[in-house]
């Protein structure tokens, strides 16, 4: 399959595997590339010297295309702008931040960039300020989410109609017919996370990837909507800060509860209770753990046949 976006990474199949905090390491990234889709390095839960090690293990696994995932409220990110720099990264999916800041000094090293949005807003906003492309994500996504809370099926159409750069659809895609859906919207390729999270290759701990297979419908909640939107499995630091959200607490004592660490204590540590579990809606839909490489080869497999079936 050829159209733009697959051009633009120089891929076989449209699909882009997230950067995921805590999950998407080296070996993830490396695993999706060499399957023929695009894998992403999530630079937002790594020190300097951390991504530096991830690309350079990425660029030994791989001679594919790889990109690195960066958000831009991250404390270091000038640092982390010139390991990209240095390490010649090709391609950069920028994120949490103004597009404007970092794009053109990214462009004028050939590097292809491409901003995370949810909204036509900044969509319109990451076309001005250069971007190659922009990640549409909506409202069922795991992590982080925009406070606008458009789900896909609205956001992608809308965003579609207001650029003209390509437009890849995130937020609860997870399986080929759900990319199919994505891109008779109008979509060009789709970003999958969760899907990802529940693979061999995924730095995640064992706990949480069994967590997610387990997972149904309903297991999972936006909060934290006063500090920034967080989709999460429930437990127990779940539960305490919907205790608190309900109690009226302030964004300050909303931080306190959170306090520091608390991701990667779940995510990456294993701990399912105190833990924040940060995974999308679409976990409901995922029940066993397989090698990204079969993973991206079941989606692409599952779009193709679906493409084929005659509309009943």
């Amino acid at each position: 399959m050829q159209n733009r976006i697959t051009k633009l990474f120089n891929i076989e199949y449209p699909i882009v595997q997230a950067g995921m905090i805590w999950a998407s390491g080296w070996r993830l990234a490396s695993a999706v590339s060499n399957a023929g889709a695009l894998g992403i390095i999530g630079a937002g839960s790594m020190y300097p010297d951390v991504l530096r090690e991830h690309i350079q293990k990425c660029k030994a696994a791989t001679q594919k295309p790889f990109g690195v995932n960066l958000p831009l409220l991250y404390a270091d990110i000038e640092k982390h702008i010139q390991i990209i720099l240095e390490e010649k990264v090709p391609i950069v999916f920028t994120s949490a931040g103004n597009p404007k800041t970092w794009t053109s000094i990214l462009k004028e090293k050939g590097i292809t960039v491409v901003h995370v949005v949810s909204s036509s807003k900044f969509a319109l906003k990451s076309q001005e300020a250069g971007c190659d492309a922009v990640v549409a994500e909506g409202f069922e996504a795991g992590g982080h989410n925009g406070r606008e809370e458009t789900t896909t099926m609205v956001l992608i159409p809308a965003v579609c109609a207001a650029v003209s750069i390509p437009v890849i659809a995130a937020g609860g895609i997870a399986t080929g017919r759900q990319m199919l859906a994505a891109m008779v919207l109008g979509a060009e390729g789709v970003q999958v996370g969760s899907r990802f999270v529940a693979s061999n290759e995924a730095s995640s701990h064992h706990n949480f990837k069994n967590m997610v297979i387990n997972s149904a419908e309903g297991d999972t909640h936006l909060s934290l909507k006063q500090l920034t939107p967080v989709r999460l499995l429930k437990n127990d630091f779940f539960n305490r800060v919907q205790q608190a959200e309900n109690n009226c607490a302030s964004a300050d004592e909303l931080q306190k509860l959170l306090g520091r660490g608390r991701a990667k204590l779940g995510m990456f540590e294993g701990d399912l209770a105190e833990g924040e579990l940060e995974i999308g809606q679409v976990s409901a839909l995922i029940k066993n753990i397989k090698p990204a490489a079969a993973i991206v080869q079941e989606m692409y497999q599952e779009y193709s046949d679906a493409l084929k079936q005659p509309v009943q």
